[in-house]
């Protein structure tokens, strides 16, 4: 137990030394980071001070021209905004038609995407219109071709089964040939075996008579 407490107290000492040391880093970087905003800021108010000075210096200076009035400056100042007002002017003209170009650009680029999609929407509606006359036709074709081949196999079956039922009847009739022979041939068998059995009985007869006689 007293291994386990050293243990734990160890641990928990390590922890706060970790968090101590993670801390005063965390702190040292928040400092740092501070410092170096603080530098930018600076930079930045010594840019924006030099700025100031330099409009100062400038604003001086066109004090001092305006207060002397110079014409050499005015005529200077005059050409430079006659020129300057001249590029404006340029650069309008040159804005207007390059606006000009590309609307014109713009509107050639929709009216050929407007012909093509009119173009591919009446191929389709011809393609479907044909692929649905293509369809009817082929239908129609292979109704035809059904019904005929319908109608031959109806042919072909009926003159089969006449020829079976002419063979058949044939047949049939043969047979009947063939009974009636049958049943002539019974009657002159029958007959015959009368005629014998009559004559047999006659010659008994006679001979019986004979014995009667001799007797």
């Amino acid at each position: 137990t007293h291994c386990i407490t050293v243990i734990l107290l160890t641990f928990q000492t390590n922890i706060l030394t970790e968090l101590k040391n993670w801390k005063l880093n965390l702190i040292q970087h928040h400092k740092l980071q501070m410092r170096q905003e603080n530098e930018k800021h600076a930079a930045q108010v010594k840019q924006l001070q030099n700025e100031m000075e330099n409009l100062k210096e400038l604003l001086h200076t066109y004090e001092i021209s305006v207060s002397r009035k110079d014409e050499v400056v005015i005529t200077n100042l005059t050409k430079a905004l006659e020129k300057q007002k001249e590029r404006v002017e340029l650069m309008r003209k040159f804005t207007l038609w390059r606006i000009q170009h590309v609307k014109a650009k713009q509107e050639e680029y929709a009216i050929r995407i407007a012909d093509t999609h009119f173009r591919r929407a009446l191929m389709r509606k011809v393609w479907a219109a044909w692929r649905s006359l293509s369809e009817v036709r082929w239908k129609d074709k292979v109704a035809r071709a059904c019904q005929l081949r319908a109608e031959d196999v109806c042919v072909q079956l009926t003159s089969d089964y006449e020829a079976k039922i002419a063979e058949l009847t044939a047949t049939l009739e043969q047979t009947k040939a063939e009974i009636l022979r049958l049943h002539n041939e019974r009657d002159q068998y029958e007959d015959t075996m009368k005629k014998a059995f009559m004559r047999g009985v006659c010659a008994l007869n006679l001979e019986a008579m004979s014995m009667f006689q001799s007797k």
